[in-house]
């Protein structure tokens, strides 16, 4: 019997979890090629990803789920498009924090739409605890008028089973 292998990429911008998602549920130790910030992002973390994140996470039958991160920096979306090859699904994470959310995931959603269209999205709104409008209700309705139907939760990317949640989501819409 061969293991099975898939494929997940993580996405959104600068700060929203994507590293601390991929931790958190990874199996052994995640990889991540973090620098110290040269622009404005140095006012929000002490170290940003450049390249990639990686993590593997082995699933009860064995099968694994290879976990991409891409970088949330606009300047590295090269990297974005070499990530998302091969990708099974997409976890899009939005950090309710920002100044406005609603276009962070609007330009997510556009930037990803190609991959989107062949593959599968969920979305994960992180940081409710400290800004808890919109809420979920509100992107559900977002997405609802802009013909776009996608799972959304509330996330804490710290937390291993919030994001299992999200992954088993992606992975059981995939399979079905």
């Amino acid at each position: 019997m061969s293991t099975v292998n898939r494929k997940i990429i993580f996405t959104g911008p600068v700060g929203v979890g994507k590293t601390t998602a991929i931790t958190s549920v990874t199996d052994g130790e995640a990889l991540y090629t973090e620098e110290t910030p040269t622009d404005e992002t140095r006012m929000r973390k002490a170290s940003t990803t450049v390249a990639m994140d990686y993590g593997v996470l082995e699933l009860l039958d064995k099968s694994r789920v290879h976990l991409y991160g891409t970088p949330g920096q606009e300047r590295f979306d090269f990297m974005w498009d070499i990530l998302v090859q091969g990708g099974m699904g997409l976890v899009l994470l939005i950090d309710n924090a920002r100044p406005d959310p609603v276009a962070d995931l609007q330009f997510y959603l556009d930037r990803f739409k190609d991959f989107i269209a062949k593959t599968h999205v969920v979305i994960g709104i992180t940081r409710m605890d400290e800004q808890p409008r919109p809420g979920v209700e509100y992107y559900q309705q977002f997405l609802g008028e802009h013909a776009r139907g996608a799972a959304i939760f509330d996330v804490d990317a710290r937390n291993r089973q919030d994001v299992l949640i999200l992954l088993q989501s992606l992975l059981y819409i995939i399979e079905t």
